[in-house]
């Protein structure tokens, strides 16, 4: 009899290693959630071992340094996309994605469809057990309420992310296979549960973010006990993410317009940003503060990202935006030269460093020394483009201009004449390099540049029905993919399950396999 292989043991939440090969695959049940979580103090440091999760690397038997978390699901997602690309190949990381050649790894526990499969249900396991002692956890009833209410807003967040990455977008595939839901804690042996459909696991994560929502929104104290948290107001980000891919739009916007509530939050400069690597930033709603002794160094996001720091990754495979983006970005937009190299001539250009044509510049390291910086996970302005489009969706497009104004004005010097050229209305262009005509066509435009490298532009594409083409005139895209599907839907932009689910879940094979692309 197959049984579930997936689920990592309850002490991975307290003592949580870095590296992939000291992580233990293998569920367990020598630990009893009802002796950890008797009281609320245990189960704090249990959620707090749930939020390293989203940064630590590993997850996979091999390329663990591609596997760095959240961040690097992120990457992963807006390279599969038509805005971001890979100047050159490196040893492969990261490449693979951008060229949509993933599938064949399904079979192995080193490529994608394991690894990220791995790193939710890990995340999913743990905070099972703390949404089990609900009920039974003593000590202070304001932490209790606070812990649970962070897991149950936890496991939305993974299912969320696994629904998206394994199979198509919400609207129009409800009845479509979604993937085994757990909310009871599993331990070595337990059976494993079928795919079900997108609509069910849609109905537990809308349960549990708005349990989540309950819970923290009736503290006495809302304020975070760490940036790290998920507090009222992230949990209620969550909710305006997930309801957006839903198409629920009302509550997207009521949703984005109450994580904006967070006393304190503003929109940022751009030179406040500074490099997109600090918590401190008045605009961080949820990020992980990364300290010298938890770098994973080479494991890491800015590792992939920042082609000046020294010995890393990303000087010998430098992330880049399209040509085909920046064209459609104004000079008068500040991000257009604080985040992104222009053209350089090929006699200036240097290797094995940022200062080549169209390198970014958004995201650099903290500090070179010690190989840190921190992960933002949420941030206001994003809030502020989910309310601006959901409400353009719903044809307020009074309210979505004064949304959007409050980060164009930030942004560019020129932005009311810009949105005063746009129509009022709710349609947007197929190609999604063509010139901006309506109010939509602008707000997504203002989405795909600011939250470039940090959103993952394949789940946008697949809400919103789009397709893209990278064979453009003037394209520097390195990998152009025209013989590979990259239309609307494509399975190309969902990942097969892992093999070892389907020869260890006995309600799940090969029948109930995602198509898998060579």
């Amino acid at each position: 009899m197959k049984k579930l292989l997936y689920i990592f043991s309850l002490i991975g939440i307290l003592s949580f290693s870095s590296c992939a090969d000291e992580l233990n695959t293998e569920p367990t049940d020598k630990v009893s959630g009802s002796t950890i979580f008797a009281d609320a103090s245990s189960a704090e440091t249990a959620i707090n071992g749930v939020y390293r999760m989203l940064y630590v690397a590993g997850w996979s038997e091999k390329w663990g340094a591609e596997n760095c978390g959240q961040t690097a699901i992120n990457l992963l997602g807006d390279l599969m996309a038509e805005d971001h690309l890979m100047k050159e190949q490196g040893q492969g990381w990261f490449y693979e994605d951008y060229r949509l050649n993933v599938h064949g790894d399904y079979s192995s526990k080193s490529g994608r469809s394991y690894s990220i499969w791995n790193f939710y249900y890990t995340l999913i396991s743990n905070v099972n057990y703390i949404i089990a002692s609900e009920t039974s956890m003593g000590g202070d009833p304001e932490l209790k309420n606070s812990v649970v209410g962070q897991a149950y807003a936890m496991r939305a967040y993974a299912y969320f992310y696994l629904i998206q990455l394994y199979q198509q977008t919400y609207k129009g595939h409800e009845t479509a296979p979604g993937v085994p839901l757990y909310t009871t804690p599993t331990v070595a042996g337990s059976e494993g549960s079928p795919r079900g459909t997108v609509q069910d696991v849609y109905t537990q994560i809308n349960s549990d973010i708005n349990k989540a929502i309950d819970l923290l929104g009736n503290l006495n104290d809302k304020e975070q006990t760490h940036v790290s948290h998920v507090d009222y107001y992230v949990a209620n980000g969550i909710k305006a993410r997930i309801c957006l891919v839903q198409h629920d739009y009302a509550n997207a916007a009521s949703a984005a317009a109450e994580a904006l509530k967070k006393p304190s939050l503003k929109v940022a400069t751009i030179a406040e940003l500074g490099g997109n690597n600090s918590v401190k930033v008045a605009d961080v709603l949820w990020g992980m503060e990364i300290i010298a002794d938890q770098s994973s160094a080479f494991a890491s996001f800015f590792s992939h990202m920042d082609a000046d720091a020294p010995g890393m990754y990303a000087s010998k495979a430098r992330q880049c935006i399209s040509t085909g983006l920046y064209a459609l970005i104004p000079d008068t937009d500040e991000r257009k030269t604080a985040w992104f190299r222009g053209a350089i001539p090929a006699e200036e250009e240097k290797s094995s460093s940022s200062y080549t044509s169209y390198c970014q510049t958004k995201f650099k390291m903290a500090d070179y020394t010690t190989r840190t910086g921190d992960y933002l996970l949420m941030r206001a302005e994003e809030m502020i483009l989910i309310k601006a489009e959901a409400e353009c969706h719903q044809d307020k497009y009074d309210d979505a201009r004064a949304t959007i104004k409050t980060l164009g004005n930030q942004r560019d010097s020129g932005f009311e004449n810009r949105l005063s050229a746009r129509t009022d209305a709710k349609t947007y262009n197929s190609n999604t390099n063509a010139p901006l005509q309506t109010l939509m066509d602008e707000i997504l435009f203002q989405r795909r540049v600011e939250l470039w490298g940090e959103a993952g532009r394949i789940f946008d594409l697949q809400r919103l029905g789009l397709g893209y083409s990278r064979n453009y005139e003037g394209s520097n895209h390195t990998e152009k993919v025209t013989t590979k599907n990259t239309e609307a839907s494509s399975p190309l932009f969902i990942l097969p399950l892992p093999q070892s689910e389907i020869d260890g879940n006995e309600h799940i094979d090969s029948s109930n396999q995602n198509p898998i692309v060579q």
